[in-house]
């Protein structure tokens, strides 16, 4: 499944550093506001060391890894909701996103201007969920106005939607982001045709200087805030990690031991990400190929059969389960055959995290 999370944040708070390291690509990072003109995609492969012992035993062809789209958007400013700076361009890219990565600068650097003038972490993440909030908060009253007359013809459903944008409009009132009202399951599913970008799962990812000390005042204030809030916070050093990106991986990995680090802060960023959005691995294994697939917890055999092929969906028959754990201790799927410890399993069987699977079907 396609994931897209966007990066969001101030003007000069070190978005399209961060977006470097990730991709190692050649954005411009310059210090003015509004440099990244247009939303700069880039996918990344998911770190797994599960796909990685795997591959080892089975020695496939290929190794496919499952990979994560990060969306670099240029720097909100207060106002954005109306069309302030590049505002209402950048609002949309937003909404195609599936989760949002809020980065907050808690570093000082004198030759890195901020837009505000001083750096106040609890502020800037006031400013770009105020933003975030007030265009929700345009979405739903015009959606409202339109329920409101069609609900006039007293169809029941047409009554249900007009009800429940009615509530989401006092929430957002109130100044609260959409993630935090309680909705029935198919609430959320009606709600998702508007886009809602407070609705989006949401992170914050803490920037701090090359060092990474955490001895910081303003990370302290952003870890208060999150808890109080009961959202992830990653913490990590974009330029440093922008820089580690550059050397060769064997140089990466020596240096990252020289600073006792076990990986680079990118990899964290990309597991949260993947926390986030409640997803989980499952694999295919065959001597031509051993591929990771993303899928989101609670997801059926079914609905994995469905994100390889259409065809595996249309025809499954059933699945030959082998868990990662088993998968490793019998050396493959011959061992775990041979062991009693490959099961068959219907359309219904929900999926654990690290599952090798293979699946029977005819069309």
């Amino acid at each position: 499944m396609d994931i897209k999370c966007g990066i969001v944040g101030l003007p000069n708070v070190g978005k399209s550093t961060l977006f470097n390291a990730l991709t190692a690509a050649e954005i411009p990072a310059e210090n003015y506001p509004f440099c990244t003109i247009d939303p700069n995609v880039g996918v990344v492969t998911v770190p797994d060391e599960k796909l990685e012992a795997i591959a080892k035993i089975v020695n496939p062809k290929n190794t496919v890894q499952t990979i994560i789209e990060f969306v670099d958007i240029a720097g909100l400013v207060e106002g954005a909701s109306k069309g302030e700076g590049l505002g209402n361009q950048f609002l949309a890219h937003i909404r195609e996103t599936d989760a949002i990565a809020h980065l907050v600068r808690c570093f000082v650097d004198e030759n890195i201007s901020h837009v505000s003038g001083t750096i106040d972490p609890i502020n800037d993440i006031e400013i770009i969920n105020t933003e975030l909030l007030l265009a929700d908060l345009e979405t739903v009253q015009k959606s409202f106005e339109k329920a409101d007359r069609q609900a006039k013809t007293n169809e029941k459903d047409a009554i249900t939607w007009r009800n429940l944008l009615k509530r989401v409009l006092i929430w957002l009132e109130e100044g609260r982001p959409v993630r935090e009202l309680t909705l029935e399951i198919n609430e959320a599913k009606s709600l998702k045709a508007l886009q809602l970008i407070t609705a989006k799962p949401l992170m914050y990812v803490a920037n701090l200087d090359e060092t990474g000390s955490q001895n910081n005042p303003y990370l302290k204030l952003v870890l208060d805030l999150a808890e109080r809030e009961d959202v992830p916070v990653v913490i990590i050093s974009a330029a440093f990690e922008a820089e580690l990106v550059q050397l060769p991986k064997d140089e990466q990995n020596a240096f990252l031991e020289e600073i006792n680090l076990k990986e680079p802060g990118l990899n964290r960023m990309i597991r949260a990400a993947y926390n986030l959005l409640k997803l989980q691995t499952f694999y295919t294994a065959g001597p031509q190929e051993v591929r990771a697939w993303t899928i989101r917890k609670g997801s059926s055999a079914y609905d994995a059969a469905g994100e390889i092929h259409t065809d595996f969906q249309r025809g499954f028959i059933r699945a030959e389960v082998i868990s990662f754990e088993t998968f490793i201790e019998q050396q493959g799927e011959h061992g775990a055959k041979k062991a009693g410890e490959m099961r068959l399993e219907g359309k219904d069987y929900i999926l654990l995290e690290g599952d090798v699977i293979h699946f029977r079907f005819n069309v």
